[in-house]
């Protein structure tokens, strides 16, 4: 899979916005008299109402609250349709079971992501080579280099520069969890009536496996940063608690073992004009301080071609630029309005996307923000 170069541009957002200029300084004035206790608060107090109004900064992301549970669903259950629409909206999570992937296959997958990892740092980089999303990265700046806060992105074809690696665990099962979320993207698109703009068509999708080392202690951000995706698939080796970032904040959960969870990420979200609830990023692994073990996620994202174009794909969607129909058209619409909705975001670029989430800050402000109408 090709991926166009793009020039690199330093994005640097003001997190915390305009500050306002100090108070003056109170002017000296001479003590004639022994100041009580009721008029020294006396003082404070006027001294802080001439202190600037709260500044606007940026809310710290609090510690997922207690560990929940995802949503479960099954492709046998014949109530999927509401669950998944009730999970799609709500939570933007859940878990799926009874489905197809042996676990034989995800632990053989897994054995050769972790022989990645203990490949030499040049060796990496050149079986890997970096040509964005796509290749071997490290967070050097923040874990001093010590194998820590690396990643590999791979196409579905888990393509490497190297004849010596065997993946062709690791790529039977991309292929799989590729096989399933396609069938979750077009089981959601019927349930919310809107034509599946993927299909089958491999030009209109493609697939990375982000495989990261997972670190100690409390982190927001993956190693390797974000990418927007569509839906993005996890198997359940063993029991894991995970962090997601969702709008609201960090949520922790804990799936079943052998399940896959299921993210649904930022194009859904604009897919479905807003009624899609999102996760940002991938799920990052909760091991805690204590936990000396060593651990890998295997991520499946479901995306776009590095040329789309992402826009809301609900039916009828009205646009400001199509207000100016036609009287036949327009005694349709007016027929249909329980089927009419104005369009919640402009249509933009994938790439300009893509690059901008990868490299901006994405803890604070939702970057699909500057899209909405």
């Amino acid at each position: 899979m090709a991926f166009s170069t793009h020039k690199q541009q330093q994005y640097l957002p003001n997190l915390y916005g305009a500050t306002a200029a100090p108070p003056p300084t109170p002017s000296a004035q001479p003590n004639h008299h022994n100041a009580t206790s009721g008029a020294a608060v006396d003082a404070l107090s006027k001294l802080l109402h001439r202190l600037p109004p709260t500044l606007s900064l940026p809310k710290r992301r609090s510690s997922p609250s207690a560990t929940t549970s995802p949503p479960t669903l099954s492709f046998s259950d014949p109530n999927l349709n509401h669950l998944l629409l009730s999970s799609a909206s709500e939570l933007g999570f859940f878990q799926l079971i009874n489905h197809d992937i042996p676990s034989q296959l995800a632990n053989s997958a897994e054995t050769e992501s972790l022989s990645l990892f203990d490949l030499a740092r040049d060796q990496k980089e050149s079986c890997f080579p970096k040509n964005w999303p796509v290749g071997f990265d490290a967070d050097d700046e923040e874990e001093d280099g010590d194998g820590k806060g690396e990643s590999f992105c791979l196409d579905a074809a888990c393509s490497t520069e190297s004849t010596d690696l065997s993946l062709s665990s690791l790529r039977e099962f991309t292929r799989a969890l590729e096989k399933l979320g396609l069938k979750i993207i077009d089981t959601l698109a019927n349930a919310m009536g809107f034509e599946n703009p993927i299909g089958e068509d491999p030009a209109r999708f493609c697939s990375l496996m982000w495989i990261s080392e997972s670190l100690h202690g409390d982190r927001d951000k993956p190693s390797g940063g974000f990418y927007p995706y569509v839906i993005g698939l996890q198997y359940q080796i063993r029991s894991q608690k995970y962090s997601l970032l969702k709008d609201s904040g960090l949520v922790s959960v804990s799936p079943q073992v052998d399940s896959i969870m299921v993210t649904l990420g930022d194009i859904a979200q604009v897919w479905s004009n807003g009624k899609v609830s999102k996760v940002r990023g991938r799920p990052v692994a909760c091991l805690g301080d204590g936990n000396s073990g060593r651990c890998i996620s295997m991520s499946l994202l479901v995306t776009l071609p590095i040329n789309s174009r992402v826009r809301p794909l609900l039916p009828k969607v009205i646009d400001e630029e199509d207000q100016g129909i036609g009287e036949e058209d327009e005694s349709e619409a007016c027929g249909n309005k329980e089927e009419q909705e104005k369009r919640l975001f402009n249509s933009f670029s994938f790439e300009d996307y893509a690059w901008r989430v990868h490299h901006e800050s994405y803890l604070f402000k939702d970057p699909l923000d500057r899209y909405r109408i």
